[in-house]
């Protein structure tokens, strides 16, 4: 019998790490980078130090760097930990919901009144989001972890950099100035 085979509630929990040490470096690297930079920026803001910017006041902004920024280490922890355990599963339910309320709310943010490049990250991500929910329910580990990797990489890192990056972006405001 093979494993699809077998209902994913009487699977036992897969052992070790699923990803290479390549792949573990560039996770904790941009995970731990991009959760620090987070976490300066916000407590700039929170402290008074950062200038005010104008967006900090939209509710749709709001509620996405409120379910974006536990996401980034979130998704580090959960590709560097050992997978298919109760935890594991769990909190890679919580992570996806905060990619998708994050990419949800990403929807509502417009530069000028219109949509920008970067939003094409927002289909990426629900139908990413759906991929993984498919190939792990399926007990297509392969594919699960190909469309995590690629959820987190690009999806979740790629638009990370950019809103440190870009200037006038609000965490480049906050962080910088």
């Amino acid at each position: 019998m093979t494993t699809a085979a077998v209902p994913l509630s009487k699977r036992p929990p897969a052992s070790g790490f699923d990803i290479g040490p390549a792949l573990r470096a560039l996770v904790l690297l941009a995970g731990g980078t991009l959760s620090l930079l987070a976490i300066i920026a916000l407590a700039r803001s929170f402290s008074g130090v950062a200038p005010d910017h104008s967006h900090m006041r939209d509710l749709a902004i709001l509620i996405h760097v409120g379910s974006v920024v536990p996401a980034i280490p979130l998704g580090a922890y959960l590709l560097l930990a050992r997978k298919g355990g109760a935890r594991h599963k769990r909190l890679g339910k919580i992570w996806l919901a905060l990619m998708v309320t994050t990419a949800c709310a990403a929807i509502f943010i417009k530069t000028s009144g219109s949509f920008s490049p970067i939003h094409i990250f927002i289909p990426m991500t629900l139908f990413a989001s759906y991929k993984v929910i498919s190939s792990a329910r399926k007990g297509d580990f392969r594919s699960h972890r190909i469309h995590i990797l690629s959820l987190y990489l690009g999806a979740l890192m790629i638009p990370g950099i950019v809103a440190f990056a870009v200037p006038g972006r609000m965490m480049n405001v906050l962080l910088l100035w």
